[in-house]
């Protein structure tokens, strides 16, 4: 009987975050369906002989990459797969990782969304925060917006100096602030720290800053109030291409030229951002009916009629306050549940056209291809594990 092929799992998984844990779910689902013996190991960077001719107990390895790893992997000829973007054999290695230039233009996008004019970054200086600004940055240059950026310790809670350093940067930072502000947040931890020191400062979550912060970690964006509106990196996802793409190279097949960038699942939208910062009150009022009803069959004059006034008139104020007329509005909102849908869920089509307000299929069909230059069943394909190759 043939043995089956034996993968070490290297991912840290007693830090208990959210995203290591399901990293290893979708490493393990591809494995479950090929028959690897999946063997958890977060030291195998000194399992691993450090030089040929003592025995070698794994054919691949999916891994956090160390230096080490990297070195005794490559003297002897263990293909390894790196899912840790901040890694220090980052160049050395064949990577699958989140698109993180992609999830700072999500970031912005949503706080756009907000109707903020306004925007501030804490930041730490990894790899991945650096591609995150970077992205967040691009998205509000191009409509005319600045971003006032502090850098912050990547772990501010690993000694009480760390601490006391991390909140006096983070109280400099927020005497630049002007509020109502937007402000992206590398790590939910600072994030937590920040909403502590609004609310000794008097300042409002989300109505004078608005925080979306950090990758979606329940424990820590749930609880307590204000809950942190934060992004779904979709780690199954990279665990399941990562073991496939480790497959391949186990089967002689040559790596690629870079490391495979993978679009986030989506934005899981919480108490930090819940809110509209525009100063008239109508356009207030009409944007909270829109998110609201967007469900129903909802038009210009339905949104008029809800805040009492002349239709001509508001589309009048959308133009002069938010740039764009409410039916474009109505639109926006209803793609962005739509992506939540479509990425977070097996519903069919129709479904979700219908619960999200578009009514058929067909219909948001044709706004994605318009919209965002891919189909419905295409965006769901480029979030979600492709299991059937």
């Amino acid at each position: 009987m043939p043995q089956p092929t034996r993968v070490a799992l290297m991912l840290d998984l007693e830090s208990a975050y959210w995203r290591h844990l399901s990293v290893f779910a979708g490493a393990h689902a591809y494995a479950a369906a090929h028959d690897w013996e999946t063997i958890i190991d977060e030291y195998a960077d000194d399992t691993l002989p450090e030089r040929r001719g003592k025995s070698v107990p794994y054919e691949g390895v999916i891994a956090r990459a160390t230096k080490k790893l990297a070195q005794r992997a490559g003297r002897l000829n263990v293909p390894v797969v790196n899912v840790w973007l901040n890694s220090p054999a980052l160049e050395q290695l064949p990577g699958v990782f989140p698109d993180m230039t992609a999830v700072g233009q999500m970031r912005a996008e949503h706080l756009l969304s907000r109707g903020l004019t306004r925007f501030a970054a804490l930041v730490a200086n990894t790899v991945a925060q650096k591609q995150e600004i970077k992205g967040f940055r691009n998205v509000l240059a191009k409509e005319s917006y600045k971003c006032v950026v502090a850098k912050v310790p990547l772990s501010p809670s690993s000694s009480l100096a760390q601490w006391r350093k991390s909140e006096q940067i983070i109280a400099a930072a927020m005497e630049e602030w002007e509020t109502p502000v937007g402000v992206y947040i590398g790590g939910q931890d600072i994030a937590r720290l920040v909403a502590q020191m609004c609310r000794r400062r008097g300042l409002r979550v989300p109505e004078d800053v608005a925080i979306i912060s950090g990758y979606n970690e329940p424990a820590l964006c749930e609880k307590p109030s204000p809950s942190l509106t934060s992004v779904e990196l979709g780690g199954e996802r990279i665990g399941y291409e990562a073991a496939r793409l480790l497959d391949d190279l186990m089967h002689g097949k040559t790596p690629p030229g870079g490391p495979i960038l993978l679009p986030p699942q989506g934005l899981v939208v919480r108490e930090s951002t819940a809110f509209y910062a525009v100063d008239d009150e109508v356009v207030a009022a009409a944007l909270t009916f829109i998110a609201s009803n967007c469900h129903r069959s909802i038009g210009a004059d339905d949104v008029a009629m809800a805040v009492s006034m002349e239709t001509r008139t508001l589309q009048r104020r959308f133009r002069k306050v938010l740039d764009r007329p409410i039916a474009t509005e109505i639109r926006r909102v209803r793609i962005e549940r739509a992506k939540r849908e479509l990425a977070q869920s097996d519903r069919p089509m129709g479904e979700i056209a219908h619960d999200v307000g578009f009514g058929e299929s067909m219909r948001m069909y044709e706004v994605f291809r318009r919209e965002l230059g891919v189909t419905p069943t295409q965006y769901r394909q480029q979030r979600q594990l492709e299991k059937a190759k």
